[in-house]
This record gives C-alpha cells, sequence and structure tokens, in this order.
C-alpha cells in the first residue's frame, strides 16, 4: 500500500515589519484614491451651479459648453505640439546618452537634465517671454509668406512672437526632463541578453537598438510621454506669461489670434471674479481634471497591456 506524504513547503511566518509595511501601503494607495474621489466631488459641487445655470447668466451669455471649448481647444492643442517636439526628443536624447556618449558625458548630461526638471514654471516663461518669442517673429514670417496654405502656418505672423507655437516650444523644453528621464532609465535596463543575440546575428548598432532596445522601452516611451503631456495639460504660469490669448478656436499657431488654455484662463481670471464667474472657472477645472484623468488612464492601459513584455516576444 503507497503512502502518501504531504510535500507542502511549511509557512514562513510573516514578520511584523512586513504586516507594517503592507498596511502602510495599502493605506497610502487608499489615501491616494480618496483625495482623488475628494478632489472629483468638491469640483462637481462648486461646478454645479454653473452647469445648471441659464445661458445668459454664465460669462459670455452662451453658456459653459460654448465658454469652456475654446480653453479645452487651446490646452489639447498646445499640448499635443509640445508632445510632438518633445516626445522624439526625448527618445533621441535618452539613446544618446545609454548607447553612444561615454559613461562620464552622460552623467554629467543626465545630471544636467534631471536639474532642468527642478526649474520653475515662471522663470520657462519669463525666458520664453523675453528670448525665444522675439526669435520667432522672423522664421513664423517665413512660414507665413511660404506655407500659408497649411492652416497652422496661415498667418498672418506676429510680430511679438506670443503664439501658440511659441508657448508649445516652452511646453516642450518643460516636459523633456521628465520624459527623458522615464525612457533613459528603461533603456538602461534593456536586458544584456537580447543586445548580445542581436549583435551575434551581425547587427549593425542602430539594427540592435531598433530589434531589442526601443521594443524593450516601448512602454516606457509611452509613460514617459504621456507622463511629460500630463504636466502639459497643466501648465499654467508658462502659459500665462508667453501666450497672448484672444478667444475663439483655430489652427493657426503663428498668429495673434490665439485660444487661451484651462489653466491660464484660471490663473488670470480667478482673482477678479465673483459669484457664478468662480463656479464657472471651476467648471473648466473639472474639465480639465477629467481629461487629465483619462489620459493617464489611456497611458496605464498601453502599458499594462505591455508588461509582460520581454523583449523575445
Amino acid at each position: 500500500m503507497a503512502t502518501t506524504t504531504d510535500q507542502r513547503r511549511p509557512r514562513t511566518p510573516v514578520r511584523r515589519g512586513d504586516r507594517l509595511f503592507a498596511g502602510s501601503s495599502t493605506g497610502a494607495g487608499v489615501t491616494i484614491l480618496v483625495v482623488l474621489a475628494g478632489v472629483a466631488a468638491f469640483l462637481l459641487v462648486e461646478a454645479w451651479p454653473a452647469l445648471t445655470a441659464p445661458a445668459e447668466e454664465t460669462p459670455g451669455g452662451e453658456g459653459v459648453a460654448l465658454y469652456v471649448w475654446p480653453l479645452l481647444f487651446g490646452t489639447l492643442l498646445s499640448s499635443l505640439f509640445a508632445l510632438l517636439i518633445a516626445a522624439p526628443l526625448a527618445v533621441a536624447i535618452a539613446l544618446f546618452l545609454t548607447r553612444y556618449a561615454h559613461r562620464r558625458v552622460a552623467a554629467t548630461l543626465g545630471y544636467v537634465i534631471d536639474l532642468l526638471a527642478a526649474v520653475p514654471s515662471i522663470i520657462f516663461g519669463l525666458w520664453g517671454l523675453s528670448q525665444l518669442a522675439p526669435l520667432t517673429v522672423e522664421p513664423t514670417g517665413w512660414l507665413a509668406e511660404n506655407l500659408g496654405f497649411i492652416p497652422f502656418f496661415e498667418g498672418p505672423a506676429s510680430s511679438t512672437g506670443r503664439t501658440m507655437l511659441t508657448t508649445s516650444l516652452v511646453l516642450a523644453i518643460m516636459i523633456l526632463p521628465i520624459s527623458t528621464a522615464v525612457i533613459r532609465e528603461a533603456f538602461v535596463q534593456t536586458p544584456r541578453l537580447h543586445e548580445e543575440a542581436a549583435w551575434a546575428l551581425g547587427a549593425t548598432r542602430f539594427e540592435m537598438i531598433r530589434m531589442a532596445v526601443l521594443p524593450y522601452g516601448r512602454s516606457a516611451i509611452v509613460g514617459g510621454s504621456m507622463l511629460g503631456l500630463g504636466r502639459a495639460l497643466g501648465e499654467t504660469m508658462a502659459v500665462a506669461i508667453v501666450l497672448s490669448p484672444s478667444g475663439g478656436v483655430t489652427f493657426n499657431l503663428i498668429s495673434n489670434g490665439n485660444p487661451s488654455t484651462i489653466a491660464a484662463n484660471i490663473a488670470l481670471q480667478f482673482p477678479e471674479s465673483t459669484g457664478l464667474d468662480i463656479n464657472t472657472l471651476i467648471a473648466t477645472g473639472l474639465v480639465l481634471f477629467a481629461v487629465t484623468l483619462a489620459v493617464n488612464m489611456a497611458a496605464r492601459a498601453v502599458i499594462n497591456r505591455r508588461r509582460e513584455f520581454s523583449g523575445a516576444n
């Protein structure tokens, strides 16, 4: 008669430190959810009077939706163009630091890039207003004359340079450090075996990067880009300083007719607002909160889809 033995491993006793750490981590996660829900509830409660008020009583006299739409359009336009400029640069800089630059050069440039993320946004705004905006006057004039058939460069070009194009450039520079840092860390962690396998197949450096490094860091590229996009969406002072808004909706990036952004409009209008005007501004903040949350959720969904990616599949 065969005998059966219990081959199960004995349960390892849970230490008190592990329980405390697990409890504190769970509490921190729950706290984040509670705070997020509290912010959403506050915005909804404060925005409700504006959402239910007659259209003629809201700022502009056309209702909250028509008041928010130009601001939302300007927010998305400036942020998306900033992302289009910053994302390729972030990937290129991360590749240079991890695959081409000498170790000491890479370390020095890495410190400089990390320090750029600590520069206050108002400094970027003042730099964009005093230095970058005047430098864009002549190039935007050339764009209006030669590429005016493209809606983005329709013109007439602004004589001050305080345009949506300048704002997008400033935002791109602001989000570049944080995107580069995330992507760089992912490229550094590329499995050595994958790189050696590409070398063994006779791949060049560029082919090795294309076959091993970029596929492995794809989720980090998406995550870093979306992290930068989230900052661009909520940027306030730099946009308020650089941009010269005139309202309306236009794709023209180089003219004086620029839509403002939600965050900049709140910063400029809130000190002098009272009553229903404040509720309307909070309603625009609710829209920005929803857009930012949607962007982060979409980025998280993309990252989770590639979480099991090993670089070999």
